[in-house]
């Protein structure tokens, strides 16, 4: 393993723990930023999601205290119950749909031109969520996870697994389709960081499971340095991104989504940049 290796692993981790928990894609820009360092390939694929366990470790940690109160009241709180079923019935779409179509899906839209044009799309969905919300504030019903029912959680879910397509981001889908169903911003937030817990462990458990063969002996040392930047970087932007949505929306996303899609496309058709 080399230095350049472990540069590289990094890097990679930086990128997921800091896009991880925005309404940017992590995967979109994993893509990206591996076709820039000349890490693409199967391998590269597997290492991007197993290093999503130190951004979802983070997670875990920030909110370590209701997560030990859900789990010592599972079997006799009903609000305990509760948010492990909303938990539960939210993961079931992305995970039944991932199964079903993952691997259709990496084979053909894992390369940064479908990233940008899903980067773009999904701007002018955030755009749209926001200025509803703004114009309809009475849309809101739900101004905390512990007020939501199934059928909430249902609908969050459907809206998470059009993270399936990359470049749409799985937190921005969760977030914004909660706004959508009547959540407020921060309500919308705290369900999409709990909802990551499930849904990133299966998939970088399933994956992992399925393709260890690609991982040799050698390579340990780039993901456990990928996995401790992903949980490092994740963390300070869990703490950032609750306070950010108390006083703030998301437009600025927005131009940062339509930015960064303009780019890859104008140096793609423009044969400025090789894209992998």
């Amino acid at each position: 393993m080399t230095d350049a290796n472990l540069i590289t692993a990094a890097i990679l981790g930086i990128v997921e723990g800091l896009t991880e928990f925005l309404p940017v894609s992590s995967t979109g820009h994993l893509i990206v930023a591996g076709s820039l360092l000349g890490y693409t390939g199967e391998k590269a694929k597997l290492f991007e999601i197993v290093i999503q366990a130190g951004a979802i470790l983070a997670v875990c940690w920030e909110y370590r205290v209701k997560l030990l109160a859900v789990a010592a009241g599972v079997f006799r709180d009903r609000g305990a119950q509760r948010f492990v079923l909303n938990l539960l019935v939210a993961f079931l779409p992305a995970a039944v749909l991932g199964l079903a179509f993952g691997s259709a899906i990496k084979a053909r839209l894992f390369a940064p031109v479908p990233v940008a044009s899903a980067f773009i799309a999904g701007a002018f969905v955030i755009l749209w969520a926001e200025r509803r919300q703004r114009r309809n504030p009475g849309t809101v019903r739900i101004d905390h996870i512990d007020d939501m029912r199934w059928p909430d959680a249902l609908k969050v879910g459907i809206a998470q697994a059009f993270a399936l397509i990359p470049g749409t981001s799985r937190s921005g889908a969760t977030i914004i389709g909660g706004m959508l169903f009547g959540l407020s911003r921060t309500a919308a937030t705290e369900f999409s960081f709990f909802l990551a817990i499930p849904t990133l462990f299966a998939a970088t458990g399933y994956e992992f499971i399925k393709n260890r063969h690609l991982l040799a002996s050698g390579d340990l040392s780039m993901v456990g340095v990928g996995f401790v930047t992903a949980f490092v970087s994740a963390f300070f932007v869990v703490r950032g991104l609750l306070r950010y949505v108390a006083h703030h929306d998301f437009i600025p996303f927005v131009w940062y989504r339509i930015a960064f899609g303009v780019v890859i496309l104008a140096t793609a058709y423009a044969g400025l940049v090789e894209w992998e």
